[in-house]
């Protein structure tokens, strides 16, 4: 027993002594002292003390705990437990008799456990372990059993076993920890025991996340890489514990691992929509490992076959089975090798049994990789069945071997495989195949099967997945019957196209081409572009006016032609010289378009019958082209009132003024952008037909309808003309009245017209009368902007005033509302008035533009 007397007491320590004398057991006294205590430089003195505490209270946890962390972290900072095993067993000791008294606390097994895997006695450490699973109740095994895992990894070999053999039996859904210790470990075997387990427990489900599919791969992959892991398998993995949940339990019957069945059910499971090229691979690894070479070859066969269904594993999978079969050529090479070296000069080996194996794999080998394009082709279209493109390589790897019947073989497929619904986009048309087979029967002259085939596809429901698709073949078999020579048979094929099916016969008119609810052959016979081919071909016969007139009635019946169309039509009949038959196909397409493309129609229709009849129908010409702008748009209207005065010119007997009340009548009727163009063409005109002088009421009737702009323009005009005539003062007048358009910093070109025309025409009382208008209005002008500009800032000072007035007190407001609003706004815009005053002052004396004159200039 530990005595005061063991210990040095100072006289610091006497206070704490008492204390502990007088209240023994109370935990508050013994940690105060030994907080006072941990100053001391030895351990010894609070080692004794630590022991005098538990002694009075062997219950407290946390005197345990501070006690075994300082004989713990004491023996830290100490030797290894083989160089001094009575320090580290006095700690054990101090351990055991904490652990009478506190089995039920999980931190100090745990502590006790970390310190005896410092210690060399595994066997003590695995006890240890055992003793705490057994004296701590389950909900608080998890807290031991990864420090005990951790130990097992770390000691490994039959320890390992045992243990994992132990957690497993709690904790089943842990087995994965198993398997990535088998892995980390390189045992094989354990490892494939351990995933077939898993795979074969129906009621598995991974903490971690993992699927099936992921469990499958990785037992494939151990496979792969190590195809002799099943032969390697030991007897103490059968010792496992089997999953409680088997689907199949066969597998795993008597310890044997049945790999083949474990593998073809993954394939079988996941064949559809996953990856299997890793599983293909390591069956037949197991094949290989097991010496079952054919069976091995076999399976390569199955799997490039149909087994994969993506590129990537039928890759995975050639390659391997090209790799197999490069490395027994190999060998039978080295084995012919060697056989030879051993035999001796007077021994005769026959080997033609040799050579012929050989030979046999070197055929096999070379067929394998010749059969590779067609082994991908058939893996893309099982991948996607409606890929067009897939289906014209395979036919196209067919046709480049010579083999016309697998060629014809694949065509029929295809047209019978895909949909013309379910084409991935980009990847071609269903028709594309059509065109192709035919191409195929064409190219070996074939004509009957190809108008057969061709006769199929435009006949099939099926066949094309929209009515352009359609309407693409239809003009197709007819080009290719043209290319034959064969226009009657190519007739045929466009009228079958383009009669009205019985389905819609009574209600044709009503069938839209661009409703995708109705069936394609319900609507091909609206194409515009089978008709064009009908009409081309009809139009290129001699003897068939009445058919091609009839075809193009029927185009205008139906509703589909196009103005190109009428235009076509009427030039047809003009060539056959039905001339007013095509003036009424212009009428008929004038009615059935609108404008703006009935515009181009009566341009075409009116030149077409002046220069038919020129003055011979004049009346009648007149009443076309009133027609023509009765109803038409004014931006549309200036070509056509052009034309009328160009007819009333040339065919109006003579007589101008008709020509020029229609170009009157123009600048009236056309757009208001268009209006000085016109009135510039109509004052030509006029000076042109009536002399000059006559463009006088034009120009003026101008200058007082149109805009400021257009009327300086137009004003310039008139003015150049009567300086021409001689008229000096009236050009004058006209610079005068112009200018109050024309803004000296916006239209220079009134300014500079007019200074050039005084410097040549006028004297100094008229050049100072210019310079005078352009002071008066560039300060107009001028004025104008900043009377704006005085009320913008006028407006802005109001406002600011009201958020002023609102920002005071209420009383304060009120009072001087009455004051201010008596004369502040008056006298503001008198101040912003004599401001303007001033401003315009200013610009009319600082004019940059101001010349002194005086007599010696002139």
């Amino acid at each position: 027993m530990v005595s005061m007397m063991d210990i040095d007491i100072k006289d610091e320590d006497l206070p704490f002594e008492d204390e502990l004398q007088r209240e023994p057991y109370k935990l508050r006294s013994w940690l105060r002292y030994i907080d006072h205590k941990s100053q001391t430089p030895t351990s010894r003195t609070l080692n004794i003390i630590y022991e005098r505490a538990v002694r009075q209270l062997p219950g407290s946890y946390k005197l345990w705990k501070k006690y075994l962390d300082h004989r713990t972290l004491q023996l830290a900072k100490k030797k290894n437990p083989i160089v001094h095993p009575d320090e580290f067993k006095k700690v054990e000791l101090c351990y055991e008799r904490s652990l009478l008294h506190m089995h039920k606390m999980p931190r100090i097994w745990l502590d006790y456990l970390r310190f005896l895997t410092k210690l060399p006695d595994v066997g003590c450490v695995r006890r240890a372990f055992d003793r705490a699973l057994r004296a701590l109740p389950v909900t608080q095994h998890h807290r031991i059993w990864p420090a005990y895992l951790k130990h097992a990894k770390r000691v490994g070999g039959i320890v390992a076993e045992r243990v994992f053999q132990r957690y497993l039996a709690v904790w089943p859904a842990q087995s994965e920890l198993y398997v990535d210790y088998c892995l980390d470990t390189q045992q094989w075997g354990p490892a494939v025991w351990m995933l077939a387990c898993l795979l074969d427990d129906v009621g598995f489900k991974s903490p971690r996340g993992t699927t099936v599919y992921q469990l499958w791969k990785q037992l494939a992959g151990v496979l792969k890489a190590q195809p002799h892991a099943v032969a390697e398998f030991s007897s103490y993995a059968r010792a496992l514990p089997k999953p409680r949940n088997s689907g199949n339990s066969s597998r795993l019957a008597g310890g044997d691992l049945d790999i083949e069945a474990i593998l073809r059910d993954g394939i079988s499971r996941f064949g559809g929509d996953q990856e299997t090229g890793e599983l293909w691979v390591a069956l037949a690894g197991h094949f290989i490992a097991r010496g079952e070479f054919e069976m091995a070859r076999d399976v390569f066969e199955e799997a490039v076959a149909g087994g994969v269904r993506s590129v990537r594993d039928f890759s995975l999978v050639f390659d391997a089975y090209a790799e197999f079969e490069e490395s027994a050529i190999a060998g039978a090479m080295e084995a012919q090798v060697k056989q030879a070296a051993a035999a001796s000069d007077a021994v005769i080996i026959d080997s033609t049994d040799q050579d012929a194996a050989l030979d046999l794999r070197l055929l096999r080998l070379e067929r394998l990789m010749d059969r590779r394009p067609f082994l991908v082709s058939d893996v893309v279209i099982a991948q996607q069945p409606h890929s067009v493109q897939s289906w014209l390589k395979r036919a196209a790897l067919w046709q480049a071997q010579s083999n016309r019947d697998k060629a014809v073989e694949t065509y029929e497929a295809a047209v019978a495989t895909v949909d013309p619904h379910r084409i991935p986009s980009g990847d071609g048309k269903v028709t594309d195949l059509w065109m192709a087979y035919a191409e195929l029967l064409e190219g070996e002259e074939k004509f009957d099967q190809m108008r057969s085939v061709l006769g199929r596809a435009v006949s099939a429901a099926t066949a094309v997945g929209s009515v352009g698709e359609l309407a693409d073949l239809f003009v197709w078999y007819a080009e290719k019957e043209l290319a034959l020579g064969q226009t009657e048979r190519a007739l045929q094929v466009l009228t079958q196209a383009t009669a009205v099916p019985r389905a819609v016969a009574s209600s044709f008119r009503k069938v839209d081409y661009r409703d995708e609810s109705v069936s394609p052959h319900h609507r091909v016979f609206k194409a515009l572009k089978v008709w064009n081919l009908l009409v081309d071909i009809r139009e290129s016969m001699d003897d068939a006016a009445d058919a091609t007139r009839a075809a193009y009635d029927r185009m205008l019946e139906l509703r589909i032609a196009t103005p190109q169309t009428v235009v076509n039509y009427a030039d047809f009949l003009e060539q056959h010289n039905y001339f007013e038959d095509s003036f009424r196909v212009y009428e008929r397409g004038i009615e059935a378009f609108g404008y703006p493309v009935a515009i181009e129609l009566w341009n075409i229709y009116l030149r077409r019958f002046v220069e038919r009849y020129g003055a011979a129908k004049k009346e009648r010409a007149r009443d076309l082209f009133e027609q023509a702008l009765d109803k038409c748009p004014e931006k549309y209207a200036k070509p056509i009132y052009l034309a009328y005065g160009r007819m009333e010119e040339a065919h109006g007997g003579g007589v101008a003024r008709r020509a020029l009340r229609i170009y009157e009548r123009a600048t009236r009727g056309v757009a208001r952008d268009e209006r000085l163009e016109m009135f510039q063409f109509y004052a030509a005109k006029t000076a042109e037909l009536l002399g000059p002088v006559h463009a006088r009421a034009v120009y003026e009737r101008g200058i007082e309808e149109l805009g400021d702009a257009q009327a300086l323009v137009l004003a310039l005009e008139f003015a150049l003309v009567e300086r021409q005539l001689g008229e000096i003062d009236r050009a004058r007048a006209l610079y005068s009245y112009a200018s109050q358009f024309a803004d000296p910093r916006i239209s220079p070109q009134l300014w500079s017209a007019w200074h050039e025309f005084e410097v040549r025409h006028g004297n100094e009382e008229t050049f100072k009368e210019m310079l005078r208008v352009k002071r008066s209005v560039q300060a107009r002008f001028n004025t104008d902007a900043q009377f704006l500009a005085a009320l913008e800032i006028e407006k802005q000072q109001k406002q600011k005033l009201k958020q002023n007035q609102q920002q005071q007190k209420p009383g304060a407001a009120s009072a001087s509302e009455s004051k201010d609003s008596g004369g502040f706004e008056g006298f503001e815009r008198q101040q912003e008035t004599q401001k303007t005053e001033s401003a315009s002052a200013a610009a009319a004396a600082d004019n940059p533009d101001e010349v002194s004159i005086d007599f010696d200039d002139l």
